[in-house]
């Protein structure tokens, strides 16, 4: 049975997702839940969902969400499938798990408040600059530690790509779109060189052309 994802096609979470499906060859139909007319606050939603966000899965009956979570899942279901992206040693697995409480509490943290702040008068509402402006100084001091950490080893976690390396990148693609340049500018040259690894798969780039259902891999 094809996993069935319920979310948005420009919604970072569930690129994100979708993302890591492309990786592990895990075919998927989208449902897109309607977020402007409500549909993630409806009974039926939020009875799978009980906080009314976006993205959460079905897998044959199977209810998941938070895609960091949904992504652990797939790939602890299909370990030896499309490309490796959890590590079976202990000692690289807790770095991996190291680097995934750096994106969250690091990256995330900051990036989605940029990102939602700038995308507010799309919405109707007014950015708050000076919010931007803290989370941006913020972020920039947490680019010095990647830096750091990337000076020494090709990715986050070591010198093999993982789980961690793919969750930044739908979030600092629409840092991007936004002219928010800090990935790429040369100020932190080993995430720069990062980035353009990450950003430039071919996984990615399939998501960033139009997030769709995928019935089948060849």
């Amino acid at each position: 049975m094809v996993l069935k994802v319920y979310g948005s096609t420009d919604s970072p979470c569930t690129q994100r997702l979708a993302l890591i499906c492309h990786e592990k060859r895990v075919p998927f139909e989208l449902f897109v839940v309607d977020m402007k007319g409500g549909e993630h606050k409806s009974a039926t939603y939020v009875e799978k969902q009980p906080f009314g966000q976006i993205p959460y899965i079905d897998d044959d009956g199977f209810i998941l969400f938070e895609s960091r979570a949904i992504c652990r899942y797939i790939c602890a279901k299909y370990p030896d499938q499309g490309t490796p992206l959890v590590p079976k040693d202990p000692k690289a697995l807790a770095l991996m798990e190291q680097g995934a409480s750096i994106e969250s509490t690091n990256f995330d943290f900051n990036v989605s408040v940029i990102v939602g702040e700038k995308f507010n008068p799309m919405r109707g509402f007014t950015t708050n600059e000076a919010l931007v402006s803290e989370r941006l100084a913020l972020l920039t001091t947490r680019l010095a530690g990647y830096e750091a950490i990337l000076g020494k080893q090709k990715y986050i976690a070591g010198d093999e790509l993982t789980l961690v390396d793919l969750f930044h990148i739908p979030y600092g693609e629409f840092l991007l779109r936004l002219g928010v340049d800090i990935l790429v500018n040369g100020s932190f040259p080993n995430v720069s060189r990062w980035w353009k690894d990450i950003s430039s798969r071919p996984t990615w780039k399939k998501v960033h052309a139009g997030l769709v259902s995928v019935q089948s891999y060849d």
